[in-house]
């Protein structure tokens, strides 16, 4: 019987026009976008973007033979394709070390001698060429079954058939099989870093820290974060050094409580021992409160809250309660409600207790949130708990693009504000910092419900954006400083340069990307929280300090 569908062979030459639209794709990715990236990134970004637009043109010329419309395909066509494509790649190649430093130059780091164009090219016919391999042999499945269904089906039909069925297959190959191996391994690497030990970290001696003799909840079940949380600086000495101490304001050990995942078997329980060690260490007789919502590995940036204790001179208690041990991106892969009812047992659990507390002599209460840590805190709290007792203030940085009270923030800021320093009315409510400060609101007063958010230009954990598929980015026009000009929004392609700058933005200097630094923190604590005995020399000092311990 003849067949309905005839093969092309596994090692016929690229579709022409789909292979320099691809071409084009490979060296726009190259050009800058948010942050500096390293030669492996830029050919990862590279391939995977020639990949999607070469796979975008071959559908839609999948869709042209569907029409059963004519097809010209000349050999000097194919050929001479190759030849122009591979001059578009190779001017993309060579102009790699000047794009690069163009985003270094923006963002006032020192320029790379080269942008390393062997190792993108290597990486991204690495990328290439397999899946390139995997897309043909997916076809040669699709055209045998559809041949066999064609013996008794319509042609299309039987055409629509092979494709449900071979894409069913390959899902089940890649999600069931291998995404399941992928998960489990992770989950396992996981768990082994949040059950070490730092041989010379021992539990802390003051009562008023989790894991301490007189605590409800067990050093080893803290995880390695929560040992970190309630270890680290600034001490009682370290506060005197720096912040001073005097009968008015005498400085204090902080109170630090931190419930691990393996504390308690669920977030009602691990919510519930929270607040018993709170009350335990006498958490609610301090000047300052926080309920520090860590990020998915259950970490605490050390200069988040330290800031906050130098500031108050050790009268600030916080809490912390991990909801998982796996990177955040990972967190909303496997379980995304998870930590969202975390974060809610908390508050519910500490809120319940704090409005129940004389209002004149109870701490002022605050939440605290860094990157996945921002959205889960977002979300902990029910409108319907604040109208009679709302917390004092929240201060979120790094906040994910899907964080929902910052979307909708960002989409009612003045028109004549940017999106990636929005002012919101007068600023009474919620105000927005960069790494500039923040914005002028005049003589305006802050409310006394305080929502602070310090996020940089140059964090697409904060801006990427899955339209710019299709569309240009709203901050792009005006763009900030640290973004370079040259960066150029383009259809599919910035799709891709922002998902990779997502995993870069954890690796850059400090200051950009997610990397925040002590000054944001300090000078967004400081505007928050109104702390007393403190001026520009006194903060100056503290910035430098933080400075030359690399923070």
């Amino acid at each position: 019987m003849q067949r309905a569908f005839d093969h092309r062979p596994f090692l016929a030459p690229l579709a022409p026009l789909a292979l320099i639209a691809a071409a084009l794709a490979f060296t726009s990715a190259l050009t800058p976008s948010l942050i500096p990236r390293t030669g492996a990134l830029q050919g990862a970004l590279a391939g995977s973007a020639f990949l999607a637009v070469y796979a975008i043109c071959t559908a839609i010329a999948g869709v042209w033979h569907w029409l059963g419309l004519p097809v010209s395909r000349p050999g000097w066509l194919v050929w001479g394709a190759s030849g122009v494509a591979l001059v578009i790649m190779g001017f993309g190649l060579a102009r790699a070390t000047e794009w690069q430093n163009a985003v270094n130059s923006a963002a006032g780091i020192e320029p790379v001698e080269t942008a390393r164009p062997v190792i993108i090219a290597a990486v991204a016919l690495g990328i290439i060429v397999p899946v390139i391999a995997l897309g043909r042999l997916a076809r040669l499945i699709v055209i045998s079954a559809a041949n066999r269904l064609a013996r008794f089906l319509p042609t299309r039909v039987a055409l629509l058939g092979a494709l449900v069925l071979t894409a069913s297959l390959f899902w089940s190959v890649g999600n069931g099989l291998l995404g399941a191996a992928l998960l489990n391994t992770l989950d396992s690497a996981a768990r082994q870093v949040d059950t070490f030990m730092v041989p010379e970290q021992s539990p802390p001696s003051a009562p008023v820290m989790s894991g301490s003799a007189a605590s409800l909840v067990d050093w080893d079940s803290m995880g390695a974060a929560g040992r970190a949380r309630v270890s680290a600086f600034p001490d009682l000495a370290q506060i005197e050094a720096l912040a001073g101490s005097d009968a008015a304001r005498p400085a204090m050990t902080p109170a630090r409580v931190y419930v691990g995942l393996n504390s308690a078997d669920t977030p009602e329980e691990r919510a519930a021992l929270a607040l018993n060690e709170l009350i335990r260490s006498d958490a609610f007789s301090r000047e300052v409160l926080v309920i520090g919502t860590p990020t998915g590995t259950g970490w605490i940036h050390r200069a988040s809250l330290s800031t906050l204790e130098y500031l108050w001179r050790g009268n600030v208690a916080s809490v912390s309660v991990q909801y998982s041990y796996l990177p955040s991106w990972l967190t909303l892969l496997v379980d995304p409600d998870y930590g969202e009812e975390s974060a809610q047992a908390v508050f519910r659990a500490v809120h319940d207790h704090w409005r129940g507390l004389p209002a004149d002599s109870r701490p002022r209460l605050y939440l605290y949130g860094l990157s996945l840590g921002s959205l889960y805190s977002e979300s902990s709290a029910d409108l319907w708990d604040l109208l009679d007792a709302p917390y004092d203030g929240a201060f979120w940085v790094g906040p994910t693009f899907t964080n929902p009270l910052w979307q909708e923030f960002t989409a009612r800021r003045n028109p004549d504000s940017p999106a990636w320093r929005p002012v919101l009315g007068s600023g009474g409510l919620v105000r927005f910092a960069t790494q500039d400060g923040v914005p002028d609101h005049g003589d305006a007063s802050w409310g006394p419900l305080r929502i602070h958010y310090l996020q940089y230009p140059s964090d697409a954990i904060t801006f990427f954006e899955p339209e710019s598929f299709y569309r240009r980015p709203q901050w792009l026009s005006p763009r900030a400083p640290e973004v370079t000009p040259e960066f150029r929004w383009v259809p599919v392609v910035t799709f891709f340069q922002l998902l990779a700058d997502l995993f870069a933005a954890f690796h850059t200097p400090i200051g950009m990307g997610h990397v925040y630094s002590a000054a944001g923190y300090l000078d967004g604590w400081y505007r928050l929280t109104d702390p007393p005995g403190w001026d520009e020399d006194s903060l100056s000092a503290l910035r430098a300090w933080y400075a030359e311990q690399g923070l």
